[in-house]
């Protein structure tokens, strides 16, 4: 059985502007590498994990 915990965090002003900046990153990232992946796929190759992540 798995159970889910919920915890509220209360982010001071610095605090909250580094996770939106990692976030920003992070969002940054993943649509690089989606688009790596649907430009080779468009022209009929694949793509791996492996190499959307070097």
């Amino acid at each position: 059985m798995q159970k889910g915990v919920k915890f509220r965090i209360y982010p001071n002003r610095e605090q909250q502007t580094i996770i939106n900046q990692t976030l920003g990153c992070c969002r940054l990232i993943y649509n690089k590498g989606l688009a790596m992946r649907n430009e080779a796929y468009q022209n009929g190759n694949k793509i791996g994990y492996s190499q959307t992540s070097a």
